[in-house]
């Protein structure tokens, strides 16, 4: 059992535990997969259990893959009978073992994710409901939500709701049309699957009897169906060794439970807890910084990370004076660690919302340097900044026929296919633009009343958005555009992750707007040399705007595997992992959003993001923010995030133009030089005494929010710790 003797003493003990219920606490970088892989080689070694007896559980196909070759190479034996899969993957071979008891045909097959919207959209139309309202996305998401819950249509509250008590008939007609046509979605399989276990005592029995070992990677991630399942299976032997982190639990939002793992030994008898708290990836400082940060979260288990790497680099915050500032300091940087010998592969950005790619991505691209947007798109290949360029495009050229047919569409206008399909036919008879060829359908008489009234209404808005670029500055009217097309109105609607994540990307939109007048001096197609932006018309600056915006797409990112800087957002960066990570925006209004800060839940889960992102870095740290943001055509004043205010002064090194911090030392600051940082909102500062008329006298310990929303947190000596608006504290200094 040569594989032991790699092991640390916390890892052994996990390894070795005794039979039932484990539960394995795996902080960032300890080595948990190494750990999950002992713990099938020690069973079988020691002849506890036999390949057919283990299930083993990940969330993708390439854990899955890496658990088997890994497990191979260390056992050099078949492991033929096991099963290692993702919960979708295992629950899917039950239901094809068993499909006559799960109620389905023999060759059901699975549907994707766009295919269920197509299937939502049908049954939307089958009830005549309006698209706008009952967004076929909208319709998916909210099914989904409620089988990962385990709940069925029948078992849905309505109240007196009627938009919900539609929503929970279209999930009925959607489910009857699935079972008609022999198809199952993703959330489907795994609901299926505990359904028919809890409704045939002897399939449950069999594979109780069958799996007596069942091993689980990432168990802070499983949502209330997957534990269900889980719990089903091993309700006879107990044996379900689970590996997971609490405080790295950050996908709420599409349904995990944090609460699996914390209250795991609830659900239980006698469960053996193990923690991991050697760190093999970072630096002391970089842990340090992380413990401090995650330590604020009142719901977690204690565990704290520690390293025997002797690195004395600190963490490097910079406070640049705007976006932009921080968007070139960054790039700035990477050339010179270029120069110092790493690789572009070996350095992330890492941000909280997709939006604030842009900056980075342009002032690359200028840079010359390769990049790659990891998990996602470029900020101008997005869906929702395609759709409102097409709308913008039309102000410039109506005649842009893929951008009249995509305008036309999105957000829904009611505009069927047949319609588009007739603009299309005389356009080609007559061999004009489909905007022209729209507008003369609009003048005779082949549309029906409907269609003429949906068109005309289209019309109408392109005719106003063009009316209206003569009126407004560019940033105005971009913002003008995007409410007036309906998209932003549209992904309200979207849950809330990704819906947040469109509009967020839609005002980052105006933003580009913002800095792109700034510019002075712009180059245009009709002209040799350089034009002086403000000599423009607005309609002008546009197509200047978009002609800029379209080479800069036109440069493609780097291939995947070529050597490049890496940009992604914190959930997209979990699991990896970096020599050098700068993470940006760490301002309280960006990372916090304004959101999480008012939602005590939310807040938590932002922590453990900010944790994330911190021990994604080995080597070198780099925090930064910005003194003031452009953000919905204002210019604001952004606090430092409180993630920063977390972490000690003796582990940072502050450097750039605006490096005024707030930073208290946390009690029972273990040592380091005490700091005092300079912060200054209306007069009021850090350490300022104060007096209120009701609670009396005080200091002031801290800032919170942006602009009218800043909070002051003052300690008062008689009525303790109050946090108050600021415009409304009614303070005076003493």
């Amino acid at each position: 059992m040569s594989y032991l003797e790699q092991l640390n003493e916390s890892q052994y003990e996990a390894v070795t535990a005794p039979l039932g219920p484990v539960r394995v606490l795996a902080g960032a970088g300890s080595g948990k997969t190494r750990v999950l892989i002992s713990r099938i080689a020690w069973l079988l070694e020691t002849e506890q259990a036999e390949p057919f007896g283990i299930l083993a559980v990940t969330f993708t196909n390439k854990a899955a893959f890496e658990m088997r070759t890994r497990l191979e190479d260390t056992l050099k034996f078949s492991l033929r009978g096991m099963w290692i899969g993702t919960f979708h993957s295992l629950c899917h071979r039950i239901l094809r073992l068993h499909h006559r008891d799960a109620g389905l045909i023999e060759n059901f097959q699975i549907l994707d994710s766009d295919d269920q919207v197509r299937l939502c959209r049908r049954v939307i139309r089958a009830r005549g409901l309006d698209e706008k309202l009952y967004q076929p996305r909208v319709l998916a998401n909210f099914i989904n939500g409620h089988k990962e819950e385990g709940r069925r249509a029948q078992h849905i509250e309505v109240y007196n709701d009627p938009f919900t008590k539609n929503l929970v008939q279209l999930y009925h007609d959607y489910q009857t049309l699935c079972e008609q046509s022999g198809l199952v979605d993703f959330s489907e399989i795994l609901l299926r699957t505990v359904e028919l276990l809890r409704t045939h005592q002897a399939i449950l029995a069999h594979y109780q009897e069958r799996f007596k070992f069942v091993l689980v990677d990432e168990f802070q991630d499983t949502n209330s169906v997957q534990y269900a399942w889980l719990q089903l299976l091993s309700g006879k032997h107990q044996n379900l060794f689970v590996v997971g982190d609490d405080d790295q639990s950050i996908y709420g939002w599409r349904g995990a439970k944090v609460e699996n793992i914390l209250h795991f030994d609830s659900h239980f008898e006698g469960v053996t807890t193990v923690r991991l708290e050697q760190n093999y990836r970072s630096t002391k400082a970089i842990l340090e910084a992380a413990n401090h940060v995650i330590e604020k979260n009142d719901t977690r288990l204690e565990k704290r990370l520690w390293t025997d790497n002797e690195s004395t680099q600190p963490i490097i915050l910079y406070r640049g004076t705007d976006g932009y500032d921080e968007a070139r300091f960054v790039v700035e940087t990477i050339k010179e660690r270029l120069k110092e010998g790493y690789r572009k592969s070996d350095i992330a950005i890492l941000y909280r919302s997709n939006a604030q790619s842009r900056l980075f991505e342009e002032l690359l691209l200028r840079g010359q340097i390769p990049y790659r947007v990891y998990g996602g798109l470029r900020f101008f290949d997005r869906a929702e900044i395609k759709d409102i360029m097409a709308y913008l495009r039309m102000v410039v050229n109506p005649n842009d026929d893929v951008s009249l047919e995509r305008s036309m569409t999105t957000p829904p206008k009611g505009i069927g296919q047949a319609t588009i399909e007739m603009i299309r036919e005389y356009a080609a008879q007559q061999r004009i633009s489909l905007w022209e060829s729209m507008q003369h359908l609009l003048e005779g008489q082949q549309l029906s009343t409907r269609a003429h009234n949906v068109l005309l209404a289209y019309s109408a808005q392109i005719h106003d958005l063009m009316q209206k670029v003569e009126e407004m500055k560019l940033d105005q009217f971009f913002a003008y555009a995007i409410e007036q097309s309906g998209l932003k109105a549209q992904y309200k609607k979207e849950p809330l992750n990704r819906g947040e994540d469109r509009i967020d990307n839609l005002n980052e939109l105006i933003t580009a707007a913002e800095y792109f007048m700034m510019s002075d001096q712009v180059e245009l197609a009709f002209s040799d040399d350089p034009v002086d932006i403000h000599s423009l018309t607005t309609k002008e600056q546009l197509d200047a705007f978009m002609g800029q915006t379209s080479l800069d797409s036109s440069e493609a990112q780097a291939e995947a595997g070529e050597d490049s800087i890496q940009l992604m957002t914190l959930h997209a960066s979990k699991g990896l992992e970096f020599p050098i990570v700068f993470l940006v925006g760490m301002e309280d209004g960006m990372f916090p959003s304004d959101a999480s800060i008012q939602e005590a839940d939310r807040l938590e889960e932002e922590r453990r993001l900010a944790y994330v992102g911190i021990t994604r870095a080995e080597k070198i740290l780099y925090l930064l923010g910005a003194e003031q943001r452009m953000i919905y055509g204002k210019t604001l004043r952004m606090p430092p995030s409180r993630f920063i205010r977390d972490i000690p002064p003796h582990l940072v090194e502050m450097i750039g133009p605006a490096i005024a911090i707030r930073q208290t030392l946390p009690s029972g600051n273990r040592g380091g030089k005490r700091e005092q940082f300079e912060d200054n909102i209306d007069g009021y500062k850090i350490g300022q005494f104060v007096s209120h008329p009701k609670f009396g006298d005080g200091v002031i310990q801290g800032f919170e929010g942006v602009g009218a929303s800043t909070r002051v947190i003052v300690e008062f000596s008689e009525a303790g710790r109050k946090v108050l608006v600021l415009s409304f504290a009614n303070l005076t200094i003493l």
